[in-house]
């Protein structure tokens, strides 16, 4: 069997030696490379399967490789980052410009090293599957998602009344994109919260909001203790703490961040958000969404939902850059349709005509 190439573009000569013996060991063929010309020259000549981009180097950085790289020779890439709150910016301007994933860079967390290896090395693996007619797609949708983003000084419609329905999206690797391309559709007057679990550590959540927020017609924040789930409003779970709900004597849910006690791989996790859901909501009112992503999170909760009567959708092959999560929960049952992504986007829209 064909043992997969994968370069890894990194200034640290300790970084690209830890990173390449994990790839070694893990049987991929590793290429090294010092920063983004000595990156671009090894892709023009050799057809990696996927690339580790770092952000901060000589010569020319991992955001400027990333672009050069997307436009010369489409290449599945992760960033690897220090998630500092300048890196996360830089990260996702990345993803923007075609960059699938991320992972920590090593050392970063507080995390033990084999549960980080293990981290990387899965989404590397998800990564170098994606198939490049999947790339293409996506830059294609980031085009239109420029089409989509509303005028920035539109104001937003703030409500207070208690909404009679809930949309949940949960999303892994690929999401960004394309919880993006869902937010900024959403009209001014869109009369359900949606709230999203996006697999991101604690420094990324916040700035992904305030991304969003900047360029969606309706409301976007970060999750916060007590925050109530109101008509329009788009929250994004906490990295680093689960999204949960609790119901007031106001009829309106409200937000619970909910440490990760019983030791999810992700947090916040999809399934967490679901089945909470489905605690004190009534399934019946409820849109949940399952995009793309690696593993299974999520799966198990959604078919909970589906039981209960919810409205469930899982997005199809030919459009997920990884077909993990939503398949999971096609096959288990947990889904009532499997569509393409733009006809989720269209669904969602249709659901916020519903009274």
């Amino acid at each position: 069997m064909t043992r997969k190439k994968i370069l890894v573009v990194d200034d640290s000569a300790l970084i690209r030696k830890q990173l390449g013996d994990l790839f070694n060991r893990a049987g991929y063929d590793v290429g090294l490379a010092k920063h983004g010309q000595d990156a671009l020259e090894f892709i023009e000549a050799v057809d990696f399967d996927v690339v580790t981009m770092d952000i901060n180097m000589p010569v020319m950085d991992g955001l400027t490789a990333v672009r050069e790289i997307m436009r010369i020779k489409p290449t599945p890439i992760v960033m690897v980052s220090s998630l500092t709150q300048d890196e996360a910016e830089i990260t996702f301007e990345a993803l923007e410009a075609g960059a699938v994933d991320y992972v920590p860079k090593p050392g970063t967390l507080s995390l033990d090293l084999a549960r980080q290896e293990q981290e990387i090395l899965d989404k590397v693996a998800a990564a170098a599957s994606i198939p490049r007619s999947r790339l293409t797609i996506r830059r294609q949708a980031a085009q239109k998602k420029l089409d989509l983003i509303r005028k920035k000084n539109q104001p937003k419609v703030v409500s207070d009344k208690v909404p009679e329905r809930l949309v949940l999206i949960g999303a892994s690797t690929g999401g960004p994109g394309l919880i993006e391309e869902i937010v900024t559709s959403l009209p001014a007057d869109y009369p359900w919260p949606v709230c999203v679990v996006q697999h991101m550590p604690e420094n990324f959540t916040g700035i992904f909001a305030s991304r969003l927020n900047r360029n969606a017609a309706v409301e976007v924040v970060e999750a916060r203790q007590g925050d109530r789930l109101t008509a329009g409003k788009v929250i994004i779970g906490k990295g680093g703490r689960h999204l949960h709900f609790s119901s007031k004597a106001s009829g309106h849910l409200a937000v619970k961040l909910v440490p990760n006690t019983i030791n999810h791989f992700f947090c916040p996790s999809v399934d967490e958000m679901f089945c909470s859901a489905a605690q004190v909501f009534d399934p019946r009112k409820i849109m949940a969404v399952e995009l793309t992503g690696i593993g299974d999170d999520g799966a198990d909760c959604m078919v909970r939902l589906r039981e209960g009567g919810a409205y469930t959708l899982a997005e199809s092959e030919e459009t997920a850059v990884v077909y993990g999560m939503p398949k999971e929960a096609w096959e288990r049952g947990g889904a009532v349709k499997k569509l393409p992504f733009p006809e989720i986007v269209d669904e969602i829209l249709a659901y916020g005509e519903q009274h």
